[in-house]
């Protein structure tokens, strides 16, 4: 019995998976990675489970979805296999006295995606049937695309390393020469590096990589034989023919993955987001790979430096590819940013001009209700990618149905962050056009399936195949030349989504918000460089820069906000469109790039939910600025909080950590951003509600909660599948959200 686990432990397979373990530790965490992915444990609330086992393809989660995820997978395999032969081949010498070393090694290195691929497959089998409610019938012909993918990529890898290797038989004259005249050499003292490798020190049964077998191509165990008598150099000739084959292929790999890149313009090229996971898996071991090849033991001192240089060399002006507002002037003088310009607004007359030009829209909004006193509607959207769009949508589409159109009529203000802005923007946008005499159903549930069409692929792929390498191929708009990246792509993907009915500049919006047809909307994307918040609306909006009391106590009271036209008029403010504001309102961190504005020193704006995830700061703002108005001509305010996640949480639990664990307890607070901007923003509430009073301050919740018949609640994520989708729709039946559509209509009615 000892015997056998001594043949098993001393086996080519499992000798891998011992190297792996003590020398592969990145390599190997990648595999877990994936697991982490696809099982949920981590970023489920992100969605990138659903990307993994859930892949769509040209809008449908299909064959070809599968497929092309399954060539992906074959592409990451290889690379893992290609990058795991240059660095760890030159530990086993008797590989290249086999015919096809290369095969024999990936044959060899299956132990670990084999089981990863068994285990892929359970959880799709196990994702589909279990949540997705899909027949076994199309779950198999989903992992059997899956595996044909995976199949066809390795053929064609397998192809090109069949002609272009040379094995032992290339050499079989030189051997017979090397058997006549061997000699055992001395042993040399020191280590072997990866490319200049010592083979006269490894390939001595005493100094070698313990190995006793290893699988043949039939699967069937062999011997390793000594190596002692072979000759080095020729040994060594067929390592490094065949590691430049390697890198040769990766390269081409990477070429072409740039030159597809370039056509991402076309839907059939934005393949799943999932396969796009894979290929920056294959892309990140390959770079591994060919740097630690090259500078063995100064490869961590390389890929430093490597860094620092492309940090470097992306500052100047001909590799500055950072994303840019598009619609507006960069060739112009940039705006100045600073603190005196910010406070010139106090002594310009420009906010007693903006407040009066606003009091003038919300006369002519009190013109259309035709009521003495109506009531103003103020609507407040959380952010939270599709499933924020969706619910958003869903709310206001159901809540003005039920009031027959007064919903919108009354609302004066559209605010919040991300997702949700996306879906009232586009609610906004297909109602000016009802109000224009289109024919416009604007309750139809096919405008939220437009709008929440996938956009996750369009921008996966298109940062491996572009921005990872520095975006190169650009566009031209209004006259301008942008860039294409994953940014404008999104714009791409949500244009093509909704018809292109928002693809306008922002100044296509004045007249309609200042003859009341629709709703005022704000973005507001947070500044990076001081925690501002922009305030984008083709009005005039400076009194949105401080409150109040700021206009007495200038030196007392901080600006806090930025009117985006104010600041950048002589850049073409107006000229801004409508599809990159409501990006810059939804700028994910690292999902999308942030946004760089044509000021001195450059403004950088990222989502508005790192600061008013759900729109209550502006709306707390314009009430208070308008707070007399309110008073005088409507019967109060009711303001709508659209939330798509839970509004008061449980409570986590702390304690029982080890003195490692309780070092990152402190950071613990930093992830409770949206939290402490709920606390802070029930406080503005109960402001709002002394400044008007309570008979003139309504609040009204909607919140998104998962239904019974829901197993798990839905990601915030680009991405959203048919059946979390189902389920927020279901989600304004739930008891609490019945009652607040009463509530509304009562207070409407009233």
């Amino acid at each position: 019995m000892m015997q056998w686990w001594r043949q098993v432990y001393y086996s080519f397979p499992v000798q891998l998976i011992v190297l792996h373990l003590r020398s592969n530790h990145l390599l190997l965490a990648i595999w877990i990675g994936f697991v982490l992915l696809m099982s949920g444990i981590v970023a489920r609330k992100f969605g990138f489970q659903y990307l993994m086992l859930d892949p769509e393809y040209l809008g449908a989660v299909s064959f070809w979805s599968f497929f092309i995820q399954g060539i992906a997978f074959g592409a990451f395999f290889m690379s893992w296999n290609l990058t795991l032969y240059l660095l760890s081949a030159h530990y086993f010498p008797f590989l290249a006295t086999l015919a096809k070393p290369f095969t024999k090694f990936v044959i060899n290195n299956m132990l670990l995606p084999l089981v990863f691929f068994v285990t892929y497959l359970g959880f799709i089998v196990h994702f589909q049937h279990y949540y997705e409610g899909v027949e076994f019938g199309r779950i198999l012909l989903y992992c059997l695309a899956f595996t044909l993918g995976g199949v066809s990529l390795i053929l064609l890898y397998s192809t090109y390393f069949h002609f272009a290797n040379r094995d032992i038989s290339y050499y079989k004259p030189e051997l017979e020469d090397a058997l006549q005249q061997h000699a055992v050499r001395p042993q040399k003292q020191f280590k072997p590096g990866r490319r200049k490798v010592d083979l006269e020190y490894i390939k001595l049964d005493a100094n070698r990589w313990d190995v006793h077998n290893y699988l043949s191509e039939s699967l069937r165990s062999r011997l390793v034989r000594s190596v002692a008598h072979y000759d080095s150099k020729m040994l060594l000739s067929i390592f490094q023919q065949n590691h430049l084959n390697a890198l040769i292929l990766q390269l081409v790999s990477m070429l072409l993955l740039l030159i597809l890149g370039y056509q991402v313009d076309a839907p059939v090229f934005r393949i799943p987001a999932g396969a796009s996971l894979f290929l920056l898996a294959s892309l990140f071991v390959a770079v591994i790979g060919a740097v630690t090849y090259w500078f063995n033991e100064w490869s961590i001192t390389i890929m430093i430096l490597l860094l620092a240089g492309i940090n470097f060399i992306t500052r100047l002006e001909p590799f500055d590819h950072t994303n840019k507002a598009y619609g507006m002037d960069y060739e112009v003088p940039p705006s100045e940013y600073s603190l005196d310009h910010l406070q010139s607004i106090y002594k310009s007359g420009q906010i007693q001009k903006d407040t009066a030009a606003t009091l003038h829209i919300l006369n002519n909004w009190k013109k259309k209700t035709r009521q003495e006193k109506p009531k103003m509607v103020v609507l407040c959207v959380s952010g939270g990618g599709m499933k924020a769009a969706t619910w958003s949508m869903q709310v206001v589409q159901q809540a003005d149905s039920l009031l027959n159109g007064e919903l919108l009529k009354h609302t004066v203000l559209i605010t919040g962050a991300s997702g949700g802005m996306l879906g009232m923007g586009y609610l906004r946008e297909l109602y000016w056009a009802k109000q224009q005499g289109k024919s416009v159903d604007l309750y139809n549930r096919k405008h939220i399936d437009q709008l929440t069409q996938d956009m996750v692929n369009s921008i996966a792929f298109t940062f491996i195949s572009n921005d990872l390498f520095l975006p190169w191929a650009t566009f031209e708009k209004n006259g301008k030349v942008y860039r294409k990246d994953r940014g404008y792509i999104l714009e791409q993907q949500l244009n093509e989504n909704t018809d292109s009915i928002m693809d306008k500049p922002l100044i296509a919006y004045k007249k309609a918000e200042q003859d009341a047809t629709i709703p005022m909307l704000f973005l507001t994307p947070a500044i990076i460089n001081d925690a501002r918040r922009l305030v984008i609306s083709p009005q005039g909006v400076s009194y949105m820069m401080m409150a109040p009391v700021g206009q007495r106590l200038p030196n007392a009271i901080e600006i806090d906000a930025v009117d985006f036209r104010w600041m950048f008029a002589a850049q073409n403010a107006d000229s801004l469109g409508m599809l990159s504001a409501l990006r810059m309102n939804a700028t994910y961190p690292y999902v999308l790039p942030n946004v760089h504005l044509p000021s001195d020193p450059v403004l950088e704006v990222v989502d508005a939910g790192f600061l008013d995830n759900y729109g209550i700061l502006a709306a707390t703002r314009f009430i208070q600025v308008f707070q007399d108005w309110i008073k005088e001509n409507t019967s109060g305010v009711i303001l709508l909080q659209l939330s798509s996640s839970q509004k008061i949480e449980e409570i986590g639990t702390t304690g029982g950590e080890g003195v490692i664990e309780s070092l990152f307890n402190p950071i613990g607070i930093v992830g409770k951003v949206l939290v402490t901007q709920e606390f802070e923003q029930d406080n503005s509430l109960g402001f709002i509600d002394d400044i008007l009073g309570a008979e003139k301050f309504e609040l009204i919740r909607f919140i998104y909660r998962p239904t019974e018949e829901a197993k798990l609640e839905a990601s915030i994520s680009f991405h959203i599948t048919e059946k979390e989708k189902e389920d927020i729709l279901r989600a304004i039946e739930l008891p609490a959200n019945r009652t607040g559509l009463r509530q509304l209509e009562h207070l409407i009615a009233h």
